[in-house]
């Protein structure tokens, strides 16, 4: 029982919770909520700590445009917006008066220019002769194309023909064979720069099968190209012929050759040349097969061989008629007939080069030459 009274009087000493401070500014409930009433202390310590904490510091008015400046363009009294309005609308209108009244002076600048725009100045003579004939542009322009073709040719060599083809050349090839057209097509495009160059089909008429000596083989391209002249209206004077034609020659006793003859003939221009290909040493046991194979009534027997040189090589090699040179010296024909080519296409053009040279002085001395007129009785 004296236990029971002594804990009722522990608890009973205890005071009761004091209120809880709220930090509620707003009713859930959309009231208002009553704002608290500082107390009497807190009214009390507020002066105190507010001179401590936020000291008054007393401010004066410095301007910083002086009173003698003209402040026509001050920012007027108003919102921020109108001020700022007015200033840049102040500031256009002073801009625009500045620029209305300024006066340039044309002198400075021609002369600062004068380098630059006139005609013989470093820099206009440079880009002059750089795109001139003979200038960088020029050259580089140039050499750019000539890699272009050099790839475009190298990925498909057919396109070589097609790309240097035009210009004011033009030449009649006596046959329509490719181991003959080609390379002669190549030699007149590498001499000329550009040149067209056209195979047309010709039989050398009168002349035997397989040419003996050095007089056959120019008979057979003669024939060839008269042969064309007169049967293809394509052919006029004014077009350059070329005729390839084989033959075989003893040079030495039982040592025979196997060559060819290019001739080229300009009528127009009375053109008329003659080369001679790489020879091919011909085995005699070959030659001696040829002979007795030749008929003794064969009718152009006086001018050569009834069998060719080239279908006795080619079947005795097992190759084409046209690979038997490739097979037997490593030289394919196309090859030994370009290097003559390029002869007679280089001896063409100095002679054409001479040819016109002549017309001009015949033509100059013509219009220089005075009339004589006879004596006035």
């Amino acid at each position: 029982m004296a236990d029971q009274k002594k804990a009722g009087n522990i608890l009973s000493n205890i005071s009761p919770p004091s209120e809880l401070p709220s930090f509620i500014t707003a009713s859930t409930t959309g009231q208002p909520a009553v704002p608290q009433q500082p107390s009497s202390s807190d009214q009390e310590d507020s002066p105190r700590k507010g001179n401590e904490t936020d000291p008054f510091i007393p401010t004066t008015f410095s301007p910083a445009i002086p009173s003698s400046k003209d402040t026509s363009l001050a920012a007027p009294p108003g919102p921020p917006e109108q001020a700022a309005t007015a200033a840049a609308s102040g500031s256009e209108a002073k801009t625009s008066r500045d620029f209305a009244n300024m006066i340039l002076n044309p002198e400075p600048l021609a002369e600062a220019l004068s380098p630059i725009t006139q005609g013989g100045s470093a820099l206009f003579g440079w880009m002059k002769g750089a795109v001139s004939s003979n200038g960088i542009l020029q050259k580089v322009a140039e050499k750019a194309k000539s890699s272009v073709d050099t790839i475009v040719t190298t990925l498909d060599p057919q396109m070589k023909e097609y790309i240097n083809s035009g210009g004011d050349t033009e030449v009649i090839v006596a046959s329509d064979k490719d181991d003959k057209v080609r390379p002669i097509r190549e030699a007149f495009q590498t001499v000329f720069g550009k040149a067209t160059v056209i195979g047309l089909s010709a039989q050398a008429t009168a002349i035997a099968a397989q040419p003996v000596g050095f007089a056959a083989g120019l008979k057979g391209a003669e024939h060839r190209i008269n042969s064309i002249r007169a049967e293809n209206p394509r052919v006029d004077d004014h077009l350059p012929v070329v005729a390839v034609e084989n033959f075989l020659v003893e040079l030495f006793p039982d040592q025979w050759f196997e060559a060819s003859v290019i001739v080229l003939f300009d009528y127009a221009k009375s053109i008329l040349l003659k080369t001679v290909t790489q020879m091919t040493p011909v085995p005699l046991p070959v030659v001696a097969s040829i002979r007795a194979d030749t008929p003794e009534n064969y009718q152009l027997k006086d001018t050569g061989f009834a069998i060719t040189i080239g279908s006795v090589m080619a079947k005795n090699l097992n190759v084409s008629h046209t690979e038997w040179h490739k097979a037997y010296t490593s030289v394919g024909r196309p090859e030994m007939i370009l290097g003559g080519a390029k002869t007679i296409a280089m001896l063409y053009r100095q002679a054409v080069a001479e040819y016109f040279s002549s017309v001009e002085a015949g033509a100059s001395s013509a219009v220089g030459a005075t009339v004589q007129l006879p004596p006035s009785e």
